[in-house]
């Protein structure tokens, strides 16, 4: 590959460490960008040129964006970085000799706080050509609480970088410890309850007939598996990422009991990632996920996926009495009769379902939705899964476990 020279671009090289300085900003607000994607940016603006501020935006989109949900973080740090029109209409009349109009483009809402901290971060203070007046910075008043404490209440949804990236530290070290399961399969047990008879008269036949000692016996115990079924539709893919974090932390924690843990995402289709919640490293373990899941943040076919579970998998995963943990807003567009029907199956094979819903951290919260309705009868407990507190919370449930045949109980926990 020849040597890149940037003045083929323009004469004192401003173009190309404004790109730089603006894949730097985009690793600081989350992408994956490495040196190799700059090179291609900056030989893209030199092949294909532009005329007008979207063909520039295409070109380092097409660069810089590998994934869908990073759309979003790269739309906001381009309107905050290159947000000057006069800047960039002069760099437009130094590459081209036809000049058009530069639009203002429309103000965006998603990811504008974390691409406002991104730009706004110490290492990058010394930005060239962004306009500091008008910029619009959320200032947090929040001085009653630890910011610990204020963290652990705080919406997966309204987290800033730093913020989720603390987050996820405090989820990797949670804990979801669970009871062992009495079996019906009985053990020798000096302190257990029931007399056992041939232990007993074996040891006796060794003494010549004389019973000398009572052996006993108890069930044995053994430990339950853990299911999560995780919704990655767009309305779910942020608190998604989170549950998957603590999913994680739990398939590789030791000692916390579970024999066997399983992972599934779902949106337009099921999608099994046990595999890679053995890989140790976390951000490995989502990247791998990430990758094979291919409906990550579309649209969402509640139905149709608990079918492919329950026809596919649910004898596979839940034969021994697994707990069930399903992570969804359940605002399904499909038939609700066939979502009523795979809901009651999963919860007849499964010991217990757990239904984490984010919508419940309103407090005007009502099962107005079609989907909701259809789910809720055959739910053994509901809580909110939209915070670091109300994952905590779900080791008190899961430790409360009781056994299958006791009535469903409801538990909105904010």
């Amino acid at each position: 590959m020849a040597e890149l020279n940037p003045v083929e671009i323009n004469e004192d090289g401003a173009l190309v460490r404004n790109i730089i300085w603006f894949a730097r900003a985009l690793r600081k607000s989350g992408l994956p960008i490495g040196p190799g994607q700059v090179v291609r940016a900056v030989r893209a603006v030199q092949a294909a040129g532009f005329t007008k501020r979207e063909d520039f935006f295409w070109t380092l989109h097409a660069c810089f964006v590998t994934k869908r949900e990073h759309h979003a973080v790269f739309a906001q740090v381009f309107r905050l970085f290159w947000r000057d029109p006069q800047y960039l209409e002069h760099m437009i009349s130094m590459l081209s000799p036809m000049i058009r109009g530069v639009n203002e483009e429309k103000k965006a809402t998603a990811a504008a706080k974390r691409a406002t901290e991104a730009l706004l971060d110490n290492d990058l203070q010394d930005l060239p050509n962004i306009e500091e007046e008008g910029t619009e910075i959320e200032i947090d008043a929040q001085a009653t609480s630890s910011a610990q404490e204020r963290l652990r209440t705080l919406d997966f949804e309204q987290m800033s970088i730093s913020e989720i990236a603390a987050a996820k530290r405090m989820l990797a070290r949670l804990t979801l410890p669970v009871p062992p399961i009495m079996t019906r399969r009985m053990a020798p047990d000096p302190r257990g309850r029931r007399p056992d008879w041939r232990a007993t008269m074996r040891d006796a036949m060794r003494h010549g007939g004389e019973i000398t000692t009572l052996n006993h016996r108890a069930p044995k115990e053994r430990w339950p598996d853990l299911v999560l079924l995780c919704d990655i539709s767009g309305s779910m893919s942020q608190y998604s990422r989170m549950v998957l974090h603590f999913l994680h932390a739990v398939s590789n924690a030791k000692g916390q009991g579970w024999s066997r843990v399983f992972g599934f995402t779902f949106g337009t289709r099921l999608t099994n990632i046990t595999r890679h919640m053995a890989t140790r490293d976390v951000d490995a373990a989502l990247a791998a996920a990430g990758a094979e899941a291919q409906d990550w943040e579309g649209g969402t076919r509640i139905s149709e996926c608990l079918h492919t579970f329950n026809r596919d998998w649910s004898r596979r995963v839940l034969s021994r009495g697994a707990v069930v943990l399903l992570v969804t807003d359940g605002l399904e567009r499909g038939d609700v009769s066939v979502l009523s029907a795979e809901m009651q199956r999963l919860q007849l094979s499964a010991r217990r379902l757990i239904w984490l819903n984010p919508l419940l951290r309103f407090d005007g919260f009502m099962p107005r939705a079609e989907g909701i309705r259809a789910m809720l009868p055959f739910v053994d407990t509901l809580v909110t899964g939209h915070n670091v507190v109300s994952l905590e919370a779900l080791a008190n449930v899961i430790a409360n476990a009781r056994d299958a045949g006791d009535k469903p109980r409801l538990m909105a926990m904010r």
